[in-house]
């Protein structure tokens, strides 16, 4: 699943893209991604001659203020991703129209496209069809359970390191903790192995027994990866790709997600991959104590 430096990623490749254009049209072959309306025909009615007025991201959900007072709100959840370009339907398949990252195979599952005013497409591609796509009144989110259920931002200057303490509970394992949105926003799987590794904290350490030394060392740590993994345009080692439909870098620079049996970059150490809450999680053995 796109976590925050995936989802900042596509949000600043969008502004310099989308950011002004008016949506003239939408076409959606999977119209169970339309959770608000809960229909198609309402939701395609209420969305054209809208202007994209703002972009930016909330947690791991993209948020398009648009010029009707309404709020566009994609979560791409599993495998979705969204891409910009130009395409036209042939044998019943979104192909685009010049060669490059787009024609890849991870960027061909489309099922919901935006006709803008510049003649280009904003496309939502989408393995699995567990994206989310809600059109709300802008008040009414603002007000919405959902909008303020989300944790503090972790990379905003907001995010202290006293509000850090403060923000986590004294129980729970400090992996889990940190993949709880109600926590902190953003964080997923491969974050919080990578965030984990560089503080040499255990993932399966209760959060209430960490000391203040660890808990600096989770929060530098937190804000170091997130910036580094936004910096290289995030990870795609799975279905993620960039607005351009390219693959980001973090992923050649990991240095626990996914790297189970293989050596730790620290000590030499072999990564060990062990379960938590149902996930896989790797950690050093020797290095994250």
């Amino acid at each position: 699943m796109p976590e925050l430096p995936e989802v900042e990623t596509i949000v600043r490749d969008l502004n310099k893209t989308v950011l002004g254009r008016k949506i003239e049209d939408v076409w959606c072959d999977w119209r169970k991604s339309i959770k608000k309306p809960g229909s198609f025909s309402v939701f395609s009615r209420a969305i054209k001659g809208e202007r994209i007025e703002r972009i930016w991201r909330r947690a791991k959900n993209i948020i398009f203020e648009l010029s009707g007072g309404k709020i566009l709100l994609i979560h791409q959840k599993m495998t979705g991703h969204l891409l910009y370009g130009i395409w036209s339907m042939q044998h019943k398949a979104w192909m685009p129209k010049e060669k490059g990252p787009l024609e890849e195979p991870a960027n061909r599952f489309i099922h919901l496209v935006f006709y803008l005013d510049n003649g280009k497409q904003l496309a939502l591609s989408d393995l699995r069809k567990f994206a989310k796509i809600e059109l709300w009144d802008k008040g009414q989110f603002f007000r919405s359970i959902v909008f303020k259920s989300w944790g503090p931002e972790p990379l905003e200057k907001s995010f202290t390191f006293k509000k850090f303490k403060k923000t986590l509970p004294q129980r729970g394992r400090i992996k889990q903790v940190l993949m709880n949105p109600k926590v902190i926003a953003g964080i997923g799987n491969i974050y919080a192995d990578e965030i984990l590794w560089e503080a040499k904290v255990h993932p399966l350490l209760q959060t209430g027994r960490l000391n203040n030394q660890q808990l600096r060392a989770i929060y530098k740590a937190i804000r170091k990866v997130l910036q580094k993994a936004i910096k290289l345009g995030g990870t795609s080692i799975s279905d993620f790709r960039k607005l351009s439909g390219e693959k980001g870098n973090f992923g050649e620079t990991r240095k626990a997600y996914r790297r189970d049996k293989e050596e730790c970059y620290r000590c030499g150490a072999t990564i060990k991959r062990i379960k938590i809450g149902g996930r896989g999680t790797c950690f050093c053995p020797k290095c994250q104590r």
